[in-house]
Order: structure tokens, then C-alpha cells, then sequence
């Protein structure tokens, strides 16, 4: 039943943001909720990795290991980025408005907890694609011309990926039906997939891939990203970035088992050519970017494509970084968009020449962006360095030294590239114009402060049943 709560608990916080009640029930109700949520998600993490997986409907609503995973960090994300809304939008906008931002809020939560509970694919595909319809509302929520571009550009392009991943979705039902049959559920497809002809199946991954990849941001459909994530408010940014993008990437993954329980189905090429595609050209875009927050988007494409060369490398260790490199962008990319936030409203410039002396302008601002900065580039002794460096060493076990030598390559390029602008950000020559120290309101310092605290902790050590969880999430990877 703590699912069944789980779920319910965004939408009650949806409808009790509708009530035309005092300005600041809405905000009070979706906190209240996401942090319910946490602490739910937690406690059922804990006792998945401690060997009792949640079973609801056997073919309907299932949490295993790789499924808590997904739920603790959308969870997370939630949290933390309904604290950061409660500073962002202070006295800043009138309470009608308010009322409907932290509806879809909820709503967007309560798609993205979804995907990862429900085991049947189609209802998944459906969960995906209303992700979607809650998070164009939210990018859209300033109602300047350039967010409703950026909305109209993401609705487009999900919608056209929706409808390719849906073809894919009949294929692999009509593989399925070749093979014999059975239920039609993540497990019931790697018990069939060994009877499922091979071309079906593989085609029907390659329309999947490039139908989701449009929502994961893989290169070439990653040209809404960064739009979405220069309009889309900070905590949207954090939520889109963080979270939406890993929890449709966990579909695809789950595809893993199915192709490697088919003896004449080799698609891992594929993958591990989609990742370094997408890996490279976000390295090189992330040199000659503009805009910090885009910046940060087009470091979530380079991340994409780093999970899924780890997923098609195969074996145990490096699906273990796969899941790792998941956990550690997650908690640091929205860490980013937050100190990204708090820039912004320090300096109410989104522009990277237009900001410079952060570190004396905004001191907390200015440490945040660089602590960020350093995490998700990658600098040791962060969680994301310690994640990539596991898939090097694991990659360069079973000998794919082509893949891993492009990898490092991009992976260094889009280093430098995210730590010049960072650099001249935070410790460039102060304006010519003194600019006014500024005052940062307490919610969203507290949300800085909590979800660095996580950056740096991560990167030191990493909880017992952290490492239980994602030990148990690679094993749901293997056939």
C-alpha cells in the first residue's frame, strides 16, 4: 500500500493547490507532499535492498532494486526543488498563479514516480508521454515568447519521438507474440525474448531508442533541451535535467535484459554509438556556449550519452557504473541548476560574459556555482568522477579501448569547456558597474546547502544502502 500512497500523495497536493485558499497553502502543500514522499521512497528503497521487492499487481505495479532507484531520485529531486520554488517565486508572482505552477508542479512528480512503478510497457509509454504534457506547461510558466517557443519546440519534438517510440512499443508486443506469447511485462519479456525473432526485437530497441531519445536528449533530438532549460524556471530546470531525463532513460534500460536474453540480438553497437554521438557533441558545444543555464543542459546531453555507452559496454561492472553515473548526475545536476538559480537572481543574467566576480558580488552564489561546477565536470574527488572513472576501468577490463579512448576524449574536452566559463563566472574582473551585494532568500540558501551537503558526501562516501540498492539494480539488469 505505500506505493498506492506514494502516488496519491502529488496528486492530493495537485488538487489542494486548486483551493482558492491563502497564497501560501500551495507551497506549504507541495513541500509537505514531497517530502512525505521521500521519506516513503526511502523507507521502501531500503527494504528492496534489503531483499523484499514491493509486488502490488504482479503485471500492473512492482518496485524491484533498478525501479527504487529511479523513485529515490526523482523523490530527491522533488524535494529539494519544491523547497527551491518556495525562495524562487517569493512575492514574485500573484497567488492564481502561484496556485497553478505547484499543481503541475504535482502532476509532473506524480508522471515521473510513476514510470519507474508501473512494469507494462505500453501504460509506461503512456506515463512518458504525460510527463510531457506536465512539464511543457512548466517550461511555459513565464508566458514570455521565447519560453512558449521553447515549450512549442519540445512539444513537437516529444510528440514526433512519441509516436516512433510507440511503433516500437507494437514491435516488440508483436515479437513477443512470435515467440509465444506470455505477459506482456519487463519480465515477461526476458522469459519469452529467447524465442523472439531477432530482427523484430531489434527493431523494435532501435525505434524505442530513438523515439525516447528525443525526452533523454540524445544527439540529434537534443535541440530542445537547451531551449527548455534557458526559459524553463530553476526548479524546473533541476526537475527536467535531473530527473525526467534519467527516469525515461530507465526505459530504455530496461530493454537491456530482453536484448541480452536474445542469442542473435547484438545491439549493443548501437547504443554505445548513439552515447559517444551524443557524449561528442555535447563536449563541443560546451565550449563555445553563451548561457549558463544551457550550458548545464548541454551537460546533461553529454551525461545521457555517458550512461548509455555504459550500458551498451555490458557486464556486471559496467552497468554498475551505468546506475552510478545515474545516481551521481542526478543529485549533481540539480545541485547545478539550483547555484545556476541563485546566480540568476543575484545578477538577473543568464548570460556567462555578463557575469563576472560572482564570489564577491554573491558569495554564496559564487561558491555554489563553482562547487557545482567542479562536481559536474567531473573533478576528483566528486561522486560524478568517481562514477565515470568506473566505467573507464570497467570498459577498459573487457578490452573496448576504441569506445573508452573517445569517451576519456570527450569526457576531458567538455571538463575544460564547463570550467573556463565556470571560472571566469565566478573569479573573472569585477564589472565596471559595482553591483549591489545580494540577498538570497532563506529557502533557497537552505536547498543550496542540503542538496551540496549531498554532492559532497557522495563524493567521500557512499551509504551502505546506497551501494546495496545499486548492486541489487545492476543484477535487474542482467538477463
Amino acid at each position: 500500500m505505500s506505493v498506492i500512497v506514494l502516488l496519491l500523495l502529488p496528486l492530493l497536493a495537485a488538487a489542494v493547490c486548486w483551493l482558492p485558499a491563502h497564497r501560501r497553502l500551495a507551497p506549504g502543500a507541495t513541500i509537505a507532499a514531497s517530502f512525505s514522499v521521500l521519506v516513503l521512497t526511502w523507507r521502501i528503497a531500503r527494504g528492496v535492498a534489503g531483499g523484499k521487492p514491493v509486488v502490488v499487481f504482479s503485471q500492473w505495479i512492482a518496485v524491484d532494486a533498478l525501479s527504487a532507484l529511479i523513485l529515490l531520485l526523482v523523490a530527491l529531486v522533488g524535494a529539494t526543488a519544491a523547497l527551491f520554488s518556495l525562495g524562487y517565486f517569493e512575492e514574485t508572482i500573484e497567488p492564481r498563479k502561484r496556485r497553478l505552477y505547484y499543481a503541475n508542479y504535482n502532476l509532473f512528480i506524480f508522471s515521473m514516480l510513476a514510470i519507474p512503478v508501473f512494469v507494462e510497457p505500453t501504460l509506461v509509454w503512456i506515463l512518458v508521454e504525460l510527463t510531457t504534457v506536465c512539464s511543457a506547461l512548466l517550461v511555459s510558466f513565464e508566458n514570455t515568447a521565447a519560453a512558449l517557443e521553447a515549450a512549442w519546440k519540445y512539444v513537437v519534438l516529444s510528440l514526433m519521438g512519441a509516436a516512433i517510440a510507440l511503433f516500437g512499443f507494437l514491435m516488440l508486443f508483436a515479437a513477443m507474440r512470435a515467440g509465444g506469447g506470455g505477459a506482456y511485462t519487463w519480465q515477461g519479456l526476458v522469459a519469452v525474448a529467447p524465442r523472439m525473432p531477432s530482427i523484430l526485437l531489434l527493431g523494435a530497441f532501435l525505434l524505442i531508442l530513438v523515439g525516447l531519445g528525443t525526452k533523454v536528449g540524445l544527439v540529434p533530438l537534443h535541440t530542445w533541451l537547451p531551449d527548455a532549460h534557458s526559459q524553463a524556471p530553476t526548479p524546473v530546470c533541476a526537475l527536467l535535467s535531473g530527473v525526467e531525463t534519467t527516469a525515461i532513460l530507465y526505459v530504455i534500460l530496461r530493454l537491456m535484459p530482453v536484448l541480452d536474453a536474445s542469442p542473435r540480438c547484438h545491439a549493443e553497437t548501437w547504443i554505445v554509438i548513439f552515447g559517444l554521438i551524443s557524449v561528442g557533441t555535447a563536449a563541443f558545444l560546451l565550449l563555445q556556449v553563451r548561457d549558463y543555464k544551457r550550458m548545464l543542459a548541454f551537460s546533461t546531453v553529454e551525461h545521457m550519452g555517458i550512461i548509455l555507452v555504459a550500458a551498451g559496454l555490458g557486464g556486471s561492472a559496467a552497468h554498475y557504473g551505468a546506475l552510478y553515473q545515474a545516481l551521481t548526475h542526478t543529485v549533481t545536476k540539480s545541485f547545478c541548476f539550483f547555484a545556476a538559480g541563485a546566480a540568476l537572481l543575484a545578477t538577473g543574467n543568464r548570460e556567462i560574459g555578463a557575469v563576472r566576480g560572482l564570489i564577491r558580488t554573491s558569495p554564496i552564489a559564487g561558491a555554489s556555482l563553482l562547487l557545482g561546477g567542479l562536481a559536474i565536470a567531473g573533478a576528483p574527488p566528486f561522486a560524478v568522477f568517481l562514477s565515470e572513472f568506473s566505467i573507464v576501468r570497467a570498459g577498459l577490463a573487457e578490452g573496448d579501448y576504441a569506445a573508452i579512448g573517445l569517451l576519456v576524449f570527450f569526457v576531458i574536452i567538455g571538463f575544460f569547456g564547463i570550467l573556463f566559463h565556470i571560472n571566469r563566472m565566478v573569479f573573472g574582473p569585477a564589472p565596471a558597474r559595482p553591483v549591489t551585494p545580494s540577498h538570497l532568500p532563506a529557502p533557497c540558501v537552505a536547498t543550496l546547502w542540503l542538496a551540496g551537503s549531498l554532492v559532497i558526501l557522495f563524493g567521500l562516501y557512499l551509504p551502505a544502502p546506497i551501494h546495496a540498492l545499486l548492486r541489487m539494480a545492476t543484477a535487474a539488469l542482467q538477463r
